[in-house]
């Protein structure tokens, strides 16, 4: 099931029950479970983070826009952090499963209702946006709700996607979005007599002003101290541990020393364990060190398939071709042993069933290695990686580095050779089930002989690139040659079975 984040800022922070209201409008809507509620009385401002499926993510978001409205009232609020409105952001955030497109059309579905019928504007930003100056959040929310009373009726830049050309009494504009995850990051710069350094420090490192991409960043007071306060939106572009050390570097070349920082909200496991790795220098590190980590896989028997494609479809260069090859292995390898289950143990298949039988044993065995091998083919990459990052000086360490780039390029190419080994034996127990086990699975067998054939392909592929690497090819010209032989055999087998197909439709 496609899940979004949904994260919506409610310009209320000081009225507790207030913000129960609205948190439990949003929880009420089926499916929705809420992360965290995190409410700041200085920013007067709350936070509240939910997931929910992609059916029910916008009509939850509608839940609490509505209730905000009812309940707060811009023309009485103050607070520290910008804002348009009672609700004055809703961005929408792909998790398992979702895309950014499914999260730009819920930001859109969403700003109609409410344009329609809350006669609330609404401004679309980021991924969701319908015009380029409109695609920075600090951009739309220019003026905040004081001044766009007046430009929203007056300037034709200013007119919302949806809704009334007239900002709303009470409940002001809103501004509904799509966007990679966000971390809301806040460095301390000590007393509010600091205030005017952290506004220099934010503006060197925000990216508008020529400082870190995908950073936003504000010079605030909140509870009598400097801040600088921080979205982060692209972590994978500019990580938490850059940001810090930024901040850090111009508050001290202006004589300040940070003394604490704070996220608001949730923030992703590996942006943390990143930010602990730069720190302590950790060299060859990968997530499978990380104990639980592998208690949440060995507990759910492996990613999920949702959670297995978000992380192929991410930027990390890893789970990549060779973990592909192995999952679908692993697939063609399941539809085989189905198959022969739906064989063994019929009167009709007496005499084929001790075969499939075998066939049953057999393909359940090298799903489990094709599954381990989905994992061992990206630490196969990790391993490249750490030795192309060893030192080339002196030439000792240099010599030592061309060595373990070599040793590690043979380890990954021989990880897809086993996965090629494996889908030739799937190929051939798949052709066994399309000829002999039940005829109302043929095509069931006949796609795991395809799937098989893909896979070995897609193996071969992995470990030719990774031969071809090598300073010195012929140390892994075995290799290739093994892998082209296991393709052409794979593709024998699979002929068989589908030629079976074809007889049986």
């Amino acid at each position: 099931m496609p899940l979004v984040e949904c994260v919506p800022n409610f310009s209320e922070g000081q009225r507790p029950e207030v913000v129960r209201q609205i948190r439990d409008a949003i929880a009420a809507v089926p499916q929705v479970t809420i992360l965290d509620v995190s409410s700041d009385t200085s920013h007067n401002r709350t936070v509240v983070t939910f997931v929910a499926p992609v059916a029910t993510a916008a009509d939850a978001a509608f839940a609490g826009i509505r209730m905000a409205q009812s309940l707060i009232d811009l023309q009485s609020h103050r607070g520290a952090h910008p804002r348009i409105g009672a609700t004055d952001v809703v961005p929408f955030v792909p998790l398992e499963g979702a895309t950014m497109q499914d999260c730009v059309a819920l930001a859109r579905a969403l700003g109609e209702r409410v344009g329609r019928e809350l006669s609330i504007p609404v401004y679309l930003y980021e991924r969701a946006a319908t015009r380029p100056d409109r695609e920075n959040l600090a951009d739309v929310r220019r003026g905040e709700y004081e001044g766009l009373r007046e430009l929203i009726r007056t300037d034709p830049k200013r007119a919302p996607d949806f809704g009334p050309r007239e900002i709303h009494p009470t409940a002001g504009a809103v501004a509904i979005g799509a966007r990679p995850f966000l971390v809301a990051f806040n460095v301390y710069l000590g007393p509010a007599s600091n205030l005017a350094i952290a506004k220099q420090v934010a503006k060197a490192v925000r990216g508008s002003s020529g400082g870190l991409r995908y950073v936003k960043a504000l010079g605030l007071e909140v509870d009598g101290q400097a801040q600088v306060s921080m979205n982060l939106v692209d972590t994978e572009q500019t990580p938490l541990h850059r940001a810090f050390e930024a901040v850090r570097t111009e508050a001290q070349a202006l004589g300040v020393t940070p003394t604490w920082s704070e996220l608001v909200g949730l923030i992703p496991e590996r942006v943390l364990v990143d930010a602990g790795v730069r720190h302590v220098q950790l060299r060859g590190f990968t997530q499978d060190q990380v104990l639980e980590h592998q208690i949440r896989s060995a507990a759910s028997a492996g990613p999920s398939l949702t959670g297995f494609t978000a992380a192929v479809a991410s930027a990390a260069p890893t789970p990549g071709g060779g973990s592909v090859a192995a999952y679908v292995g692993t697939l063609a390898a399941a539809l085989t042993q189905m198959v022969a289950g739906l064989t063994v143990g019929k009167p009709k298949f007496a005499a084929v069933d001790a075969e499939m039988r075998a066939v049953l044993g057999e393909s359940s065995a090298l799903a489990a290695k094709l599954s381990d091998l989905v994992t061992r083919d990206a630490d196969s990459y990790a391993a490249v990686s750490a030795a192309y990052k060893m030192p080339k000086e002196p030439d000792a360490a240099a010599a030592a580095r061309r060595e373990a780039i070599a040793q590690a390029l043979m380890g990954a190419a021989r990880v897809p050779l086993e996965t090629a080994q494996i889908c030739l034996r799937v190929a051939q127990l798949a052709a066994t089930a399309a000829t002999q086990g039940n005829p109302n699975a043929v095509s069931d067998a006949g796609v795991a002989a395809l799937l098989a054939e893909a896979a070995c392909r897609g193996a071969a592929y992995n470990v030719r690139i990774n031969v071809a690497a090598l300073t010195d090819p012929t140390m892994g010209h075995g290799l290739a040659e093994e892998a082209e032989r296991l393709v052409g055999a794979t593709t024998h087998a699979a002929a068989i079975a589908t030629e079976a197909v074809e007889r049986h439709l």
